[in-house]
């Protein structure tokens, strides 16, 4: 796997932590884009450095955060409803975890769990719901899991290739890998352009396409399956993106934006998100 002879696509400022700019390049063989310059693994924990960076709280001290909160109970009942549909309750690990919401409901709903989260804030926040961790992926045992979940997580990765090997070994035979991830080709991105929330660099390394993930995990024997929309996040990343453009939340041009990039995605299957459903083959 070699991400050569890219090109150009456009710049783009990270408007939560640095304020610094990144340019965005796009690899035509994997219709995948790449931040550059990647940030080096010793400064890259500094781009987290934030009280909004809203996956890492349970944090309700605005309108926006309570509404986040109120769609996020919404959305973990569909993600345990999909695991639930794609195996038998067995061993789950959750890549990610964040503040350990969606472990907490598959651990009621019957599921072994375990959860892997590199913020010690989060983390601290998840141990109190009693969420068990494993300090890294290399720990973990091959072959040992019927299912792992990745809600918004490769995009992060700074290896890409060994990452996606490490998934291959630690999942069982026939289990199933479940990738959550912003779609750059949705309706929502090409409107806000340089201004796109989910571009979020440069914490957000990669950003794929569908093309890009059936190509990337075929290339390690794993074969996707099936390809669903994440709905809610075309109106959060526009309400994002609104505020990077205008400074405000806007939050009825926010819903309309939204709500017009689920429209135009059930033509051209191009969501704001996609859920990638992948089995070991």
């Amino acid at each position: 796997m070699s991400f050569q002879n890219n090109i150009f696509f456009k710049k783009v400022k990270d408007y939560s932590v640095s304020n610094e700019i990144f340019e965005l390049h796009h690899n035509p063989e994997y219709d995948l884009l790449i931040t550059f310059p990647k940030p080096s693994l010793e400064k890259l924990p500094s781009y987290y450095e934030s009280d909004d960076y809203i996956s890492h709280t349970d944090g309700k001290r605005s309108l926006f955060e309570r509404v986040y909160h109120i769609i996020k109970n919404i959305a973990l009942k569909n993600k345990v409803k999909l695991i639930n549909a794609q195996s038998e309750k067995g061993r789950l690990l959750d890549i990610g975890a964040g503040t350990g919401d969606f472990l907490v409901v598959a651990k009621n709903e019957g599921w072994q769990t375990i959860g892997i989260e590199p913020s010690l804030k989060a983390k601290s926040i998840a141990l109190k719901k009693g969420v068990n961790f494993a300090d890294n992926l290399s720990n973990l045992e091959s072959h040992s899991f019927d299912v792992i979940t990745m809600w918004h997580v490769l995009e992060h990765v700074p290896n890409l290739e060994e990452y996606i090997l490490e998934l291959k070994r630690l999942l069982k035979p026939k289990g199933t890998i479940i990738i959550a991830v912003p779609n750059f080709k949705s309706f929502d991105a090409n409107y806000y352009g340089r201004f796109w929330a989910a571009y979020d660099v440069p914490r957000h390394i990669w950003h794929f396409s569908r093309t890009a993930i059936q190509k990337l995990f075929s290339e390690k024997e794993m074969l996707l399956v099936d390809v669903l929309p994440m709905k809610f996040d075309s109106f959060y990343v526009s309400l994002l993106s609104e505020k990077y453009k205008s400074g405000k939340m806007n939050f009825i041009k926010a819903f309309f934006v939204g709500l017009k990039s689920n429209l135009n995605g059930k033509r051209t299957n191009e969501f704001s998100s996609h859920i990638y459903v992948i089995k070991n083959s």
